[in-house]
């Protein structure tokens, strides 16, 4: 089932502070949706939670968020990409190395190469976000049926 969680911050230290607690929080309430592992990520500015169920690849080394080879990027992903496979053997042909069996790697590789133009290639139910350090810019999308929903807010901070 899993569950993703995130505060994009326009405050200064003590707000990402704040920001890590919040996250913490809320991927503390989901433990339900992920038993098998939680995770936390944090860069300037952003902070993305992970809850895990473990279905595809069971290794530690599946486990989210996942950051990009280079470090540019950042994942947090609920759901299934039904054609995954399929995708990375595109991906391999053209020269990309996975270290998982997982589609949240998939998915990354595939915004790597591609950025928004990727999502009508997805098949499947998802919602992720993804941050981008070097922009620092942050890219949500869900599957158009809404199967995993994808919810955001925007406050005064």
């Amino acid at each position: 089932m899993c569950g993703i969680a995130g505060v994009l911050s326009y405050g200064g230290v003590s707000a990402q502070a704040g920001a890590e607690h919040a996250v913490r929080r809320m991927t503390d309430r989901m433990s339900r949706r992920g038993p098998d592992a939680d995770g936390l990520w944090s860069g300037s500015g952003v902070v993305l939670g992970h809850r895990r169920l473990a279905i595809l690849d069971l290794e530690q080394r599946a486990n989210q968020p996942m950051v990009s080879e280079d470090g540019r990027f950042a994942i947090v992903f609920n759901g299934e990409i039904y054609n995954f496979r399929d995708i990375r053997r595109g991906l391999e042909s053209s020269g990309v190395r996975f270290h998982t069996g997982s589609d949240t790697e998939v998915l990354l590789a595939l915004f790597v190469r591609d950025g928004a133009r990727m999502l009508p290639q997805l098949r499947g139910m998802f919602a992720f976000a993804i941050w981008d350090t070097l922009q620092r810019e942050l890219f949500l999308a869900r599957d158009p049926y809404g199967i995993k929903p994808l919810y955001y807010a925007q406050t005064k901070n």
